[in-house]
């Protein structure tokens, strides 16, 4: 058992099912918590901020790939034209 530190509801949690880093939600409030103890399982708010820098640095990633993407396209067709009017 363990103990949400918004809500202070008592949460199962086996420890030998769960890691350290591990993230689960309260089934009471609902709050992301991460698993910080194994024995006895501790757990702590975890860091939201963080996921959301993620998805925007992948959301980032994508976009340019995809402008290189068409630019190579743009290349391509250039040359297939060069070809034409020779």
């Amino acid at each position: 058992m363990a103990t949400c530190p918004e809500c202070d509801a008592e949460i199962e949690v086996d420890e030998f099912d769960v890691d350290k880093g591990d993230l689960i939600s309260c089934p009471d409030c609902g709050s992301n918590l991460e698993v910080i103890g194994l024995s006895p399982v501790e757990l702590e708010m975890a860091d939201d901020e963080d996921d959301d820098d993620d998805d925007d640095e992948k959301v980032g990633d994508d976009d340019e790939d995809d402008l290189d993407d068409d630019d190579d396209e743009e290349e391509d067709d250039d040359t297939e034209k060069e070809g034409w009017d020779e």
